[in-house]
C-alpha cells in the first residue's frame, strides 16, 4: 500500500525527533557552552580583557583624599568575527533494506549519521576552547610527568588538576565546579593511578552521564570524556562563561524518499562556537608519554 503524504509527514516528524535525541546523548563540550541562535551567517562578538582595572598607580584607587576626583578606569574588548559552519552528512538505504533487512537500518543509519556530525560540531568546539592547542589567550600548565607513564615515576595528577585551578583563579574566574574533559586514555590513567598508586577508594563516579556527561568528580571538577579531546591534552573550562555556541540551525533531519528505489537521510547542523572569556579555560599539556 503506497504512502499517503501525511504518513510521510508522520514518518519525518518521527525521524527527526530521533535524530534530536540521538544528538542530545553525544554531545558533550556543547553542553558547557552558552547557546543561542542567530539569523546571521556571521557573528560579531567581543572577547573582553581579563586583567583587573587598574589606575597609573594602585594608591589612585585604594587611597583617595577628601573633595579629590576618582580615577577613570575603562574597560577594553576586542572585537571579532566568526562566520556560521554546515556541519551534515547522508546516507542511503534501499527499499529492500528498509522492508526485510534483520538488522534495523534505519535506526542505525540515523544514529551513525547523526554522530558523524555531532563528532564535527564537537571537535569544532574542542578546537575553540583549547585555542587549537597553540595556547594565545588561554591558560596553561604542563604535567609533572605523563599521566600514562608505567612506573607513575614523578606523576602527580592532583597537583597537576590544582595547577590548572589556580591559574584561572587568578585571573578572577572561579573554577570550583569547573569540567575538565580528557581524552579515554587519560581517564583510564587517572582512575588506575589514583587507585592503584595512591590507595585511593574508587573516585566518586557519577549517575548523571546520560543528561550531562560528567562520569565522575574529583577535586570540585566535573570530569568528562570524549574521543575528540586530542591527545596528550586535557583541559579545564568554567562551563556557561568561557565559550558560546551560536546555533543558525539546530541538528535537523530529513527523509528522501526515491519511489522504486529507496530512501536518501541527511542530517545536518549551522553554528559557530566562539571563546569570549579565554582566561575561565586552562589546558594541560603532555598528558600522556
Amino acid at each position: 500500500m503506497a504512502d499517503t503524504v501525511e504518513m510521510q509527514d508522520i514518518r519525518g516528524l518521527d525521524i527527526d525527533k530521533a535524530v534530536k535525541g540521538f544528538a542530545l546523548a553525544e554531545y558533550v563540550f556543547k553542553s558547557d557552552c552558552t547557546q543561542s541562535s542567530t539569523s546571521a551567517d556571521s557573528i560579531r562578538w567581543y572577547q573582553e580583557t581579563a586583567a583587573d582595572l587598574t589606575a597609573t598607580a594602585p594608591s589612585y584607587v585604594a587611597n583617595i583624599s577628601p573633595l579629590s576626583g576618582f580615577p577613570t578606569l575603562e574597560v577594553s574588548w576586542t572585537r571579532q568575527t566568526s562566520y556560521i559552519k554546515k556541519f551534515a552528512a547522508e546516507g542511503f538505504i534501499s527499499m529492500e533494506d528498509m522492508k526485510s533487512a534483520d538488522v534495523d537500518v534505519v535506526a542505525r543509519t540515523l544514529l551513525r549519521l547523526t554522530r558523524s556530525v555531532v563528532k564535527q560540531v564537537d571537535t569544532a568546539i574542542w578546537d575553540v576552547m583549547s585555542e587549537n592547542r597553540t595556547v594565545v589567550n588561554i591558560n596553561s600548565v604542563t604535567t609533572n610527568a605523563a599521566w600514562n607513564v608505567a612506573s607513575w615515576t614523578g606523576v602527580d595528577i592532583i597537583e597537576d588538576l590544582m595547577d590548572a585551578k589556580y591559574q584561572i583563579s587568578l585571573n578572577n574566574y572561579s573554577p570550583e565546579g569547573a569540567s575538565l574533559y580528557l581524552s579515554p586514555l587519560d581517564y583510564k590513567s587517572m582512575v588506575t593511578w589514583l587507585i592503584s598508586s595512591k590507595g585511593s577508594s574508587i573516585p566518586n563516579f557519577s549517575s548523571e552521564k546520560v543528561s550531562t556527561g560528567t562520569v565522575m568528580q574529583l577535586l570540585g571538577l566535573n570530569i568528562k570524556v570524549s574521543p575528540n579531546v586530542t591527545a596528550s591534552y586535557a583541559l579545564v573550562i568554567v562551563p556557561q562563561q568561557a565559550c558560546t555556541w551560536k546555533s543558525y540551525t539546530d541538528t535537523t533531519s530529513r527523509a528522501i524518499e526515491e519511489p522504486g528505489i529507496g530512501t536518501k537521510f541527511r542530517v545536518w547542523e549551522l553554528g559557530i562556537p566562539y571563546l569570549t572569556d579565554p582566561k575561565a579555560v586552562c589546558l594541560i599539556k603532555d598528558t600522556q608519554d
